[in-house]
């Protein structure tokens, strides 16, 4: 194994973190907790004006503009990132889209764009950053997956397969890198308290015609808290597999999920 170019301190002073999906709810987050680690942070996300939202809450902060599902985009967005502020030392794989509607009226161009989003993005852009954490000797992967990872969920087929699969690639991965100072984790929040969650609900109002806060407490009846995840608290989550004492922590699925059994 080679030796950490980390102490097994918590210094992460001027390390360069990347965050997809950063501009809004759960990614925002994340980047404002990374940043008050110290990090230096690129926020990626297909829209500027979020992003831009989002690096005025940082320290040291960069805006890319990224479609994670393309390979071109990709490249060149971790291209620019890192001659600005250098290797990457953390990833954390947030951005994410979902489908819903009953499996046999999933048209394959939506099965076909959630996959490319949540699974083969996580693909494409954790390949961009492995040779420079094996050269440092240290790196994090965290991916963002979901309850939805751990257990079925009805009427999002896609997004489950998806997020299986982001599963499947963090246990597989964790393995090849056990050796090389670098860790691979997810976490897998439950219902949060997003505007993927807002356009959840009134899809459901509009469908169902329940209110809202009947719909709301239909989604969250599963988990013992009773209430949504709060963005917050996935990112502290996060936070902690990136320090240095986390070193033991690898090929895990940590679900952040208010008590709902998996």
């Amino acid at each position: 194994m080679k030796k950490s170019a980390i102490s097994s301190g918590t210094d992460l002073q001027n390390l360069h973190a990347v965050v997809t999906g950063g501009g809004t709810g759960i990614g925002a987050e994340i980047a404002v907790r990374l940043a008050e680690l110290g990090m230096r942070v690129t926020v990626m996300g297909r829209r500027q004006d979020p992003l831009e939202t989002t690096c005025a809450r940082l320290g040291e902060a960069q805006a890319v503009c990224v479609d994670i599902s393309d390979p071109d985009s990709v490249k060149a967005a971790f291209t620019s990132a890192v001659n600005h502020f250098g290797p990457v030392s953390v990833l954390v794989n947030n951005a994410g889209n979902a489908v819903s509607a009953p499996f046999e009226k999933i048209a394959l161009g939506d099965w076909q764009t959630v996959l490319a989003v949540n699974l083969t993005g996580t693909f494409l852009c954790t390949q961009q950053v492995l040779s420079g954490m094996r050269e440092k000797g240290w790196g994090r992967v965290i991916n963002i997956a979901s309850s939805a990872g751990l257990k079925g969920y009805s009427h999002v087929a896609s997004y489950c397969a998806a997020k299986h699969g982001i599963i499947g690639l963090t246990r597989s991965l964790a393995l090849e890198v056990a050796r090389d100072g670098i860790t691979i984790n997810s976490v897998c929040p439950g219902y949060t308290d997003t505007e993927m969650m807002n356009q959840a609900l009134n899809n459901i109002v509009e469908k169902t015609g329940r209110t809202r806060e009947e719909a709301l407490k239909q989604l969250t009846r599963l988990n013992p808290q009773g209430r949504l995840v709060q963005p917050a608290e996935v990112a502290a989550a996060v936070s902690w597999l990136c320090l240095p004492n986390s070193d033991a922590m690898t090929g895990q699925s940590i679900p952040v999920a208010c008590g709902e059994v998996m």
